[in-house]
């Protein structure tokens, strides 16, 4: 659980959210069991898999989702919701449970990916909050993983703060870690996350001194020759040497920004070697995506820089997952039916879903969907583990085994799912049993 002092979560949503509980809590509609789902409709074009990421975030800002008086006085003043929903949200918890696929684990189109089970006011609160982190750090991890692919096992290092907001640099530091991102220059995410954090110097430190030589000298002499030279500022060749001239043999490295990466890493090696610097690495940064990642793979680098394509929409394009009411009981003791919605491209599939994977040799072949209180089909492994139980926190992965979760995940997949070309999704999902009746919620286990 925050500790006390953790900022309220609670006006991290959109105003329909507690104009819809109003109105529900006037006609007795928001003490009715519900059960929302998170899933996204269809996979980004292209994509032959998604990663989920973001879960321990959600259960750690629904813990924080308190309405103090600072924020009851500012919906008051705004008019937002009646005297009676004001009261009510004075002594709001989140109560209800949520079954969430594990953190790195991969999804396809229609995967139930977080379960919300709840009276329908609680479960519509959240909503807002649920979204905007799985969403944006579920992109993240589904970019990242790709270059994590193309790097082929080389390091990655996370670059992409100051390309993004700040609260969001965070998050995507966190996300790209557990896909197996070695280290961040977010120190912030190092601090909260325990995720090693790496940076030495950019060009303004060098042309801030009156020859490239004075700044790379200051920089050994502050961190010494083990250190990391940015080499690129005015000419990689003499940049390289340069380096040498004052590191000697013991550099630790030499990151380029620019140029014709593959040849200058090529350069850069060759020249280090014949220095006696065979220890030292080669970093490479600017503007890398998993396709020019993978286009250095013959190169001699050590180790990538990603920070744009990472956290903004042209290499982390939207999941597009949706929140849903799929079930609903008409009483809040009567039973349970299921509810979609119309509208073509974006109708629902109703019902209370659980998800499971089916594993043949090792290898995942379908995204199994069935109706909660239906046995799991032989040869599936269950995909959905309770976060959250009675308002609780439950089982809820750290980063570390959330990362190794998502490396024997990934593994599993098809070899098909690591191809870099476009593709379609690699497993298909397939719905099983939609007319078995739905239970309450209060006959169901909340562990499966």
């Amino acid at each position: 659980m925050p500790a006390p002092s953790t900022p309220s979560t609670a006006l991290l949503t959109d105003r329909y959210e507690l104009t819809m509980l109003d109105a529900a809590l006037q006609d007795g509609t928001a003490a009715r069991p519900s059960v929302f789902e998170v899933f996204t409709r269809r996979l980004p074009a292209g994509r032959r898999y998604g990663v989920v990421a973001g879960v321990a975030r959600v259960v750690d800002a629904l813990a924080a989702f308190r309405f103090d008086d600072d924020v009851l006085r500012w919906l008051e003043a705004e008019r937002v919701v009646s005297p009676t929903t004001l009261r009510w949200l004075a002594d709001f918890r989140f109560r209800g449970d949520v079954h969430a696929y594990r953190e790195g684990e991969p999804h396809f189109g229609g995967s139930p990916v977080m379960t919300v089970v709840a009276p329908f006011g609680e479960a519509l609160v959240i909503e807002t909050l649920v979204l905007s982190i799985l969403n944006h750090d579920s992109a993240i991890a589904a970019a990242a993983a790709r270059m994590v692919t193309a790097a082929g096992g080389r390091r990655l290092l996370e670059f992409g703060s100051r390309r993004t907001h700040e609260d969001a640099a965070v998050a995507a530091a966190r996300a790209a870690a557990l896909v197996g991102f070695d280290a961040t220059s977010n120190l912030e995410a190092g601090r909260r996350y325990g995720i090693p954090t790496a940076g030495t110097t950019g060009h303004a430190f060098v042309l801030a001194h009156d020859d490239e030589h004075a700044a790379f000298a200051s920089q050994v002499a502050a961190t010494g020759p083990a250190t990391t030279l940015l080499v690129d500022t005015y000419d990689t060749g003499t940049g390289l040497v340069t380096a040498l001239d004052v590191a000697g043999a013991d550099l630790g490295g030499v990151r380029i920004d620019s140029g014709d990466l593959a040849d200058e890493a090529r350069r850069a090696r060759a020249t280090l070697d014949a220095a006696g610097a065979t220890a030292a690495r080669v970093v490479v940064s600017g503007d890398l995506d998993e396709h020019a990642i993978a286009a250095l793979a013959d190169a001699p680098v050590d180790a990538y820089g990603v920070g744009t394509s990472l956290v903004t929409g042209s290499g982390a394009p939207t999941v597009g997952f949706v929140y849903k009411l799929v079930a609903r009981a008409g009483t809040p003791g009567g039973a349970m039916v299921p509810v979609a919605k119309g509208g073509g491209a974006k109708a629902t599939v109703g019902r209370w879903k659980v998800a499971s994977r089916s594993v043949t040799d090792g290898t995942a072949t379908t995204e199994l969907l069935r109706p909660e209180g239906t046995p799991r089909p032989d040869g599936s492994r269950p995909l959905q583990t309770a976060v959250l139980v009675g308002g609780e926190a439950g089982d809820v992965a750290d980063l570390r085994t959330a990362r190794a979760h998502h490396r024997a995940a990934l593994d599993e997949l098809p070899a098909a799912a690591l191809d870099l070309a476009p593709g379609e999704p690699c497993l298909p999902t397939v719905h099983l049993d939609p007319d078995a009746p739905i239970p309450h919620p209060r006959t169901t286990e909340a562990q499966r």
